[in-house]
């Protein structure tokens, strides 16, 4: 990750630029890949009201720039808090990526959602299992259950679902009663 640190109208102090480098490491750390460059920028403000400074973060994310930008009298604290607020905006963003992967990786097997059809075969109180009509045998959370309870379930009811790939196989996105 590329670094700028950059101050106005006052004198970069060791502990400021200690803190720096220490979030930078946790950035880093947590986002590896992620933040291609920051640019830290540290301004004494004597014409606002109150006084004091202003801290702001300038990170570069693939098709992004995050920005955040934040007022107060003690560099430090500004510094640590700014740097939260962009940990939380970079989760954010890592969050809606693997949110979009997922939609994306979500395969409806049989066409249009809601074509792909099965019988549950055993139930348990937060997953069961649905055999399909091509007889694969797919796992299901209660969390993935639209407009039903795990208690509206039966062995041998039928339902409709689409179908993802999990981390151990095929799996439903989510399931509703035929």
């Amino acid at each position: 990750m590329d670094l700028k640190v950059e101050t106005r109208n006052l004198d970069m102090r060791a502990g400021w630029q200690e803190k720096i480098e220490e979030e930078r490491e946790k950035l880093i750390r947590h986002y590896a890949n992620l933040v291609l460059h920051l640019r830290v920028s540290i301004e004494a403000t004597p014409g606002y009201k109150e006084g004091g400074c202003e801290v702001s973060l300038v990170a570069s994310v693939p098709n992004d720039t995050v920005v955040v930008k934040r007022w107060g009298e003690k560099v430090h604290p500004l510094l640590v808090e700014t740097f939260d607020v962009l940990g939380q905006q970079l989760k954010d963003i890592v969050r809606r990526k693997h949110d979009h992967k997922h939609e994306a990786s979500v395969k409806v097997l049989g066409g249009a959602p809601g074509d792909t059809r099965g019988t549950v075969q055993r139930v348990f109180d937060e997953y069961g299992f649905i055999m399909t009509l091509d007889n694969q045998e797919v796992f299901f959370h209660a969390n993935a259950l639209k407009e039903l309870s795990m208690n509206d379930l039966e062995e041998g009811a039928a339902v409709c679902l689409a179908l993802e790939e999990g981390e151990k196989g095929l799996q439903a996105a989510w399931v509703k009663a035929a």
